[in-house]
């Protein structure tokens, strides 16, 4: 594979197969990334809600011991 490269222009190896890669599977990496984008935004969500809930429970139990205090 060096020797292929090895006698062609330097656009060629540094523009021109970048480009003919992305062409190819740019729809490829395009979903890739959309896939992982919309994983982190859904852990992020799921963290959100879990810690939602930790803090309304815990707020609730606080409150309601300390009513059966008096």
């Amino acid at each position: 594979m060096r020797e292929i490269f090895a006698g062609l222009p330097w656009w060629v190896k540094w523009v021109a197969v970048p480009v003919i890669a992305l062409v190819v599977f740019g729809g490829l990496i395009a979903t890739v990334i959309g896939f992982v984008i919309g994983l982190l935004f859904k852990a992020l969500i799921f963290v959100a809600l879990v810690g939602g809930l930790i803090y309304i429970v815990r707020k609730f139990m606080s409150s309601s011991s300390s009513r059966s205090d008096w």
